[in-house]
């Protein structure tokens, strides 16, 4: 008769499996980080004074004041009340919230705020403008941008044409009637002939 070998079977030694398990639950969390790291980052908002109403939508002209800032506090932009007469449009820049009219984390952040509020936008280089900042601009490659933001008002951009329509108007009759900007009169004063 042939004898079969018998491998001896060992028990598995106490606190063997618990080291194990730790060790597939700490590779599983090892593997979540690194994949959670990998993910790029989003456009960060922090509301420093709330607003009120709806918010923004695609289409919309969005009236704001704004400082943008680099990561080391530098300030690269600043916002300008634009010069049109009081009561057409609401004070602060106008921005259309629609394609290429602005950097894509900008409008996705306007498109989160309320009228009235002031907001804090933190947007990463790969939202903003990556590798290739506008020429001549302070700007560098892959800079992350922070503004602070005060939403004035915001409109549909029908209300937005039809003012805008009302504003030229107002410009053309102006200059028709030699108001500002106008035609010149006939010379008058001191060296008038």
């Amino acid at each position: 008769m042939t004898e079969v070998t018998r491998v001896p079977i060992h028990p598995i030694a106490k606190g063997s499996l618990t080291k194990l398990w730790i060790g597939i639950i700490v590779a599983v969390l090892i593997g979540a980080a690194i994949a959670w790291s990998a993910v790029p980052q989003g456009v960060s908002i922090e509301t420093v004074s709330e607003g009120t109403g709806p918010t923004p939508q695609d289409g919309d002209v969005v009236f704001i004041n704004y400082t943008g800032k680099l990561a080391d506090g530098t300030v690269f932009d600043e916002s300008q009340d634009p010069p049109i007469p009081e009561g057409i449009f609401p004070k602060g820049n106008p921005f259309p919230l629609e394609d290429g009219a602005t950097i894509p984390g900008f409008a996705e952040g306007l498109k989160k705020m309320q009228k009235g509020g002031k907001y804090v936008l933190e947007i990463p280089a790969a939202q903003a403008y990556g590798a290739e900042p506008p020429a001549g601009s302070p700007i560098p490659a892959n800079a992350d941008l922070t503004f602070e933001i005060e939403v004035v008002d915001f409109m549909g951009r029908q209300d937005f044409e039809m003012r805008l329509q009302a504003l030229q108007q107002m410009m053309q009759m102006q200059q028709q009637q030699g108001g500002p900007g106008g035609p010149a009169g006939p010379p008058s004063g001191p060296g008038a002939n």
